[in-house]
């Protein structure tokens, strides 16, 4: 497990991957969970030349080992990484345009990983996205069976 105990709380870990499309963004989100005290793994690239989102998708769903680590995805839509992401077994990727998706990812899907689009969504609406995401838990409940459900999908 990748969590960190602060004061008796576990830590949550974010793990961070963008494609070239999506690197402009990554700055602005690892400083938003930083400066709210959450432990950032940076797994973008440095620049802003040619990657494949498969790549960074695939780096971010493999360190996802825990219920204390969640996953932020950006490229130029969103698509990709989100199509990627859900590729893996364990991975509840969800493409988010505007705070209520991001809410709802987390309480009805216990979304693991956020997929965001650069081109898509401004830096006030990734600001009103993260908030959501990160403030809100898995309502389970009538939901549980669901999620249980798509984590047993082959």
């Amino acid at each position: 497990m990748k969590e960190k105990q602060e004061g008796g709380k576990i830590q949550m870990t974010y793990y961070i991957g963008t494609d070239h499309a999506g690197f402009k963004l990554k700055a602005f989100v690892i400083a938003f969970l930083q400066e709210r005290g959450f432990k950032v793994v940076d797994f973008a690239p440095q620049n802003e030349e040619r990657v494949d989102y498969p790549d960074y998708a695939k780096k971010v769903c493999e360190a996802i080992d825990s219920q204390f680590c969640r996953g932020i995805l950006i490229c130029g839509s969103g698509i990709g990484m989100s199509i990627a992401a859900n590729r893996f077994k364990h991975i509840r990727a969800a493409l988010c345009t505007d705070a209520y998706m991001a809410k709802m990812a987390r309480a009805h899907n216990d979304a693991n990983v956020l997929c965001m689009g650069e081109r898509i969504s401004g830096i006030g609406e990734v600001e009103s996205i993260l908030e959501a995401f990160i403030s809100s838990d898995f309502e389970g409940g009538r939901h549980l069976k669901r999620v249980e459900k798509l984590n047993n999908l082959s």
